[in-house]
This record gives structure tokens, C-alpha cells and sequence, in this order.
């Protein structure tokens, strides 16, 4: 029985990576031997195990092969003549297929460390292509680690999609892998890699379909939709937005991408047009309500927020009442980086100034002050209150300065 650091723990110490999680594999042992060692079995469909004192999941070496039943399609081999260069060939990168002895010593039968140095994301073996979530995976791990894909593996990405792989896969999963990938540092990435081997058009049609769709120069130098939201989600990671934020930021343009071609490179009306598409990407991948809240309330509104300072204070407390601004102060906040990054990310405007969003923020304060109780009165209906209350907040609105 021998025992080896597998995975995301050994790439990660490698790269110089806080390590969180470890995982472990188990050679020349059995579902038996484990237990009688005091291995607690977690695992239904093959033998995974928790250590009784660390917790740690053990999982005996084992191989897979493609199949309609079985664990994810897949029948499962776990014996102990399994080696532990067979257990990391069905692993799906080089760089997550190397392990470290007991005694520290490297095992890299697949040239992970190479690749992980050369910044490269290449395929373990062919049986990469029996998983489409793996492409998937690639381009999450490309926006992780900033790495570029190895021309073999985007060959063999692009078979699985023309091959209609990818158009099979659960939509909570694609949500998933987008949610993470969204979160990591170099997400655009993601979207670049998906759209080199196809999946993009496959998944997400409608972000696929807004590059080379152009754009008035005079307000984005960089032309193409596609290259723009491009740019803005690498200002949103520079503001500091959460996954749920880039979300909003990645979606805020998709109204374009339904602009009838003559009327390029104008896009009238594109922030309704947006609205109904984000809802129904949203609806499409199953997810959550609050990143569907946000992201339809950017896409509808965004040039409202670009024009913030030369709309009327009626105007202004309108669309504060439309993106609910004064009940849910917290999005709002974010909703307005989502604007500014929409605003910075164009090319040779990364460092402009964006006084629309604290000045919003400012007549949102002054308003949120103002509340039913200062409008009520006696004798007053429902409606009269309501009514004296906007009155007090445009007011409000309308004592601030503006920049």
C-alpha cells in the first residue's frame, strides 16, 4: 500500500499557491484494508475515503473508460494492480496528473511540471475528449493561472465541439464553471479560450455573436462589442467587482448583438434589447436571482448612469427607484462599478475619471434620508404620501452639487 499527494495540491505548492485542499491516492490497497485501517468510505459510486484523524479524502487508485451507464457515463476500475501512472492518465491536465511521494519525491509521468513552467494547459491522453466539461475546465484554468492552451488540446477542444459535445452538457454546470471562472483573476480569458475552440457559439450565443459587431469610434476607440466587453471585464477585476458584478459586466452589451446590420454602427435602443436577452440567458443557465437582478438592471440602464450628470432630478430618482437603489443599497453599489467599468473599459480610457458613480451615490444618501414618515401628515392618503415623499427626495436630489 502506497499513498501519494495528487491534484490541485501539488500544482499549486509547485506554483508557489496557498494550498487548501488535499487529496490523496491509494496504490495495492482495498475498499477492505482501508476500513479495517479506520477509513471512513464517502464515495457511492467508486472508493473514496475520509483519513479518521485529518479528514483528507483517499481515493484508490483506479481507471475509468466511457459509458452510457455508470458514474457521469463512466464505468469505474479501482483494484490494486491499478499503478499510479494509470490513475493520473485519466486526469484531464498535465498539470493537475503529477503527485509527490510520502518521502517528497516528484512523480510527473506526463510532463506537467514542464508544462506548468512554459505556462501551458495541455491534454493528459485522449480520453480527455470522453468529458466536454473539461474544455470547460481549461478555460476556468486559463483564467486562474493567466496560462495559454497547447495547440494539440485546442485541436482536440474544437473536435469535441464541432462533434456537438458541449452542446449536451447540464446548464447548472456551464453556470457553475462561468460563475468561478468569472471570479479568478484573468476571467476574460475564459471567454477567449471558449470562443477559440467554438464553445462560446455553443453555449453562449449571445456574447459569441457581439464580436465583430461595430461600435461608433467616437465613444469606443477599440470598435468591435465583443473587444469592449472584453475590456471592461478587465476593469471590473481592476475595481475589485465580485463574480456576481463581472457577471453583470460580461452581459451589459448583448442588446447589440442584436442591432440590425444597417443600422451599424448606431445601437438604439440595445438597453431594453439587453434586458430581455439577459433574462433569457439567465432563465437558459438556471441562474441565481440576484446575478439576474443585477445584470438586467446594468444592460437596462448603463447609459442612464453615463449621463447621470446632466439628468433631471426627477429623471434621477426614477432610475434610482428602478434599480432599487434604496432598498438595496449594497447592489446598487455594485451596479454602479459595473457602469464605470462599462465607462473605463475602452481602449486608451482605462484611467478616466467616473464622477457619475459617487455623485449617484451621493443623491442616493440625500434621498434614502427623506423617508414616509416626513410626508405623512393628517387626513393624507396613501397616494398623497407617496407623492409628497418623491417630492421631498427630487428636492434632496437636487441639492447636490454637481462635479
Amino acid at each position: 500500500m502506497e499513498t501519494y499527494l495528487v491534484g490541485g495540491a501539488v500544482r499549486d505548492e509547485l506554483l508557489g499557491r496557498p494550498v487548501t485542499d488535499r487529496d490523496y491516492v491509494v496504490v495495492g490497497s482495498t475498499p477492505q484494508e482501508m476500513e479495517g485501517l479506520g477509513f471512513r468510505r464517502v464515495g457511492a459510486d467508486f472508493p473514496v475515503f475520509l483519513h479518521p484523524e485529518t479528514h483528507c479524502e483517499y481515493a484508490l487508485a483506479r481507471t475509468e473508460r466511457k459509458t452510457a451507464p455508470g458514474y457521469r457515463g463512466f464505468v469505474v476500475h479501482a483494484h490494486p494492480d491499478v499503478t499510479l501512472a494509470d490513475d493520473l492518465r485519466r486526469r484531464d491536465l498535465t498539470i493537475n496528473a503529477m503527485a509527490r511521494s510520502e518521502s517528497g519525491a516528484l512523480i510527473d509521468p506526463y510532463g506537467g511540471l514542464a508544462d506548468l513552467r512554459a505556462g501551458l494547459l495541455r491534454h493528459v491522453s485522449p480520453a480527455f475528449s470522453e468529458d466536454p466539461v473539461r474544455i470547460l475546465r481549461v478555460a476556468r484554468f486559463a483564467a486562474r493561472f493567466g496560462f495559454a492552451v497547447a495547440p494539440e488540446t485546442m485541436t482536440l477542444m474544437r473536435s469535441m465541439v464541432a462533434a456537438g459535445e458541449v452542446s449536451a452538457l447540464v446548464p447548472e454546470r456551464v453556470f457553475n464553471e462561468l460563475d468561478r471562472a468569472l471570479a479568478e483573476p484573468y476571467p476574460w480569458l475564459f471567454i477567449e479560450v471558449l470562443r477559440a475552440c467554438g464553445a462560446l457559439e455553443a453555449q453562449f450565443p449571445e456574447i459569441a455573436r457581439l464580436f465583430g459587431v461595430p461600435q461608433p469610434v467616437s465613444h469606443h476607440p477599440e470598435g468591435d462589442t465583443g473587444v469592449h466587453v472584453l475590456l471592461a471585464l478587465r476593469q471590473a477585476v481592476a475595481l475589485g467587482l465580485s463574480a456576481r458584478g463581472r457577471f453583470a459586466v460580461l452581459l451589459h452589451d448583448l442588446g447589440k448583438g442584436t442591432t440590425p446590420p444597417h443600422e451599424w454602427p448606431s445601437h438604439k435602443g440595445h438597453e431594453a434589447r439587453g434586458a430581455v436577452l439577459v433574462d433569457a440567458l439567465c432563465a437558459r443557465l438556471r441562474a441565481p436571482a440576484e446575478h439576474r437582478a443585477l445584470a438586467r438592471a446594468v444592460a437596462q440602464y448603463h447609459l442612464q448612469v453615463h449621463t447621470a450628470l446632466s439628468l433631471r432630478p426627477a429623471t434621477v430618482l426614477r432610475l434610482l427607484e428602478a434599480v432599487d437603489a434604496f432598498r438595496r443599497p449594497e447592489r446598487f453599489d455594485e451596479f454602479l462599478t459595473a457602469c464605470e467599468a462599462d465607462a473605463r473599459g475602452r481602449a486608451g480610457r482605462e484611467d478616466q475619471a467616473y464622477p457619475q458613480a459617487a455623485w449617484l451615490r451621493r443623491a442616493r444618501a440625500a434621498a434614502a434620508q427623506v423617508s414616509g414618515r416626513d410626508c405623512a401628515g393628517p387626513g393624507l392618503t396613501g397616494e398623497q404620501i407617496q407623492a409628497r415623499l418623491r417630492a421631498a427626495r427630487i428636492r434632496a436630489i437636487a441639492a447636490q452639487p454637481r462635479p
